[in-house]
Formats: structure tokens, sequence, C-alpha cells
């Protein structure tokens, strides 16, 4: 059963630099969404609620229900702005959808059967993911919250590609449209790492004319020596 996101939102009407961080002050998150057949609208929303919502991973490939002002508008979220040090939103990105439009969104993948795979159990190889989201076009209908991937089939040195997927209907991978069947996952051995012993450095050879000149220096020392002594 699909989860029914609903995002509280209000009419933001201050803008700029000064007022976004005024609004970060006071628990709130600047954002925008635009798209659809109506002009963007600024909005902000509560760090807090949002946060919550965060945390579960169908949110971010999910068809979002967003309250502003009690009218409730179809979207996605398609960008998000993170502090690069605290766990801090900044900044919001939501598209508008139309149910008869195409929507292009990244999905995250579920693998499963990695533990029974003959190149795992058997062949002592690992898994190695590629991949772990694939962007795909498809109406807003037919969004999946996940794809599932197994890996229970797969042998020693073989992979499953894109045209592997199984797919809910009338949703494709945007990468096999151009053409581009890329690897979703593999099983190969693991590498071994192997240490060199390092080479013990040669010593440096002393070029003729400079130790010409320190040979010269040399014996012009032991001859002011001698005539001291004379």
């Amino acid at each position: 059963m699909k989860e029914n996101f609903v995002v509280v939102a209000e009419v933001r009407t201050l803008h700029g630099k000064g007022a976004s961080r005024r609004l970060r002050r006071e628990g709130k998150v600047p954002a925008i969404i635009y798209g659809g057949t109506e002009s963007p609208q600024p909005i902000q929303v509560s760090h807090n609620e949002l946060m919550k919502h965060l945390k579960i991973e169908a949110f971010y490939s999910h068809i979002l229900s967003i309250d502003i002002a009690g009218k409730t508008e179809q979207a996605v979220l398609k960008d998000l702005h993170r502090h690069p040090v605290r766990e801090e939103v900044m900044h919001m990105d939501l598209q508008r959808v139309l149910a008869n439009v195409l929507l292009r969104m990244h999905v995250p993948l579920h693998f499963k059967g990695a533990e029974v795979a003959p190149g795992v159990k058997t062949g002592g190889g690992v898994v190695e993911h590629h991949m772990v989201q694939v962007e795909v076009e498809c109406l807003p209908k037919d969004l999946p919250e996940f794809i599932e991937v197994d890996l229970s089939a797969l042998e020693l040195n073989e992979a499953v590609h894109l045209s592997q997927l199984k797919l809910p209907e009338n949703v494709t991978p945007v990468e096999l449209k151009h053409g581009n069947d890329a690897s979703v996952a593999a099983v190969h051995l693991p590498r071994v790492v192997v240490e060199v012993e390092p080479t013990p450095a040669a010593p440096a050879e002393v070029p003729a004319t400079a130790q010409k000149v320190a040979d010269a220096a040399k014996a012009g020392g032991d001859a002011k020596k001698d005539d001291k002594k004379k």
C-alpha cells in the first residue's frame, strides 16, 4: 500500500537571503513549487515536519499532496539543499505534476537474493552495486516507490542490466531510451590488494664535472694543511 504524504505549506511573501535566514531561525524551510499550468509559487514549510517525511524513503519518489492555504496541489520533490555540516534543510524545490504529462523521477532500487546467488554462495564472489537508483519516465499514476532487483540467479562475472529489470507497466528507464543498457549490479571475485615491498633508493651518482671540482677542492685543502705544517 502506498504512503500518502501531505506537506502543509504557507505562502511565502518575503524573499532574499535575509528573509530566508529569518525563516530558518523560526524553524521554517523556504521552498518553491513550480511547473504545471500555474506560475511558480514561493512557499514555506515546517522544518520539523519536513524532517519527519525525509526519514521515509518513499517520500523521495512519491506523488506528494501540497496543502497551501487550504488548496491542495500534486507535486514531487525535485531538489533539496542541505547545510554542508549540520543536518538542516536550507531550501526545497517541488514540481507540480499533471495526470496526463510524463514525469521523470529517480526511483530507489531494492536488491534481494544476493546471499543465495550461485556466484556468491559457491563461487566466492561479491556483489558490486553499480546503481542505487534509476531515473524512470512514466505518468504520475504509474510512478513506483521503488524497483526490486533480483540477484538470486547471478553466476560469477554476470550482471543485471537495466533491460532485465521487472518494471511496472508503462514505466521506462530513461537511459534505455538513449540506448544505454547499463549494468545495475554484478558479481565478481573480490579484488586482492598486493603490497609491493619498497625498493631501496640507489645512491645518487655525482656528475663527472662536479666530482672533479670536489676533488680539486679537497686537493687544495690538503695542500694548505701541508704548508701550515712546514
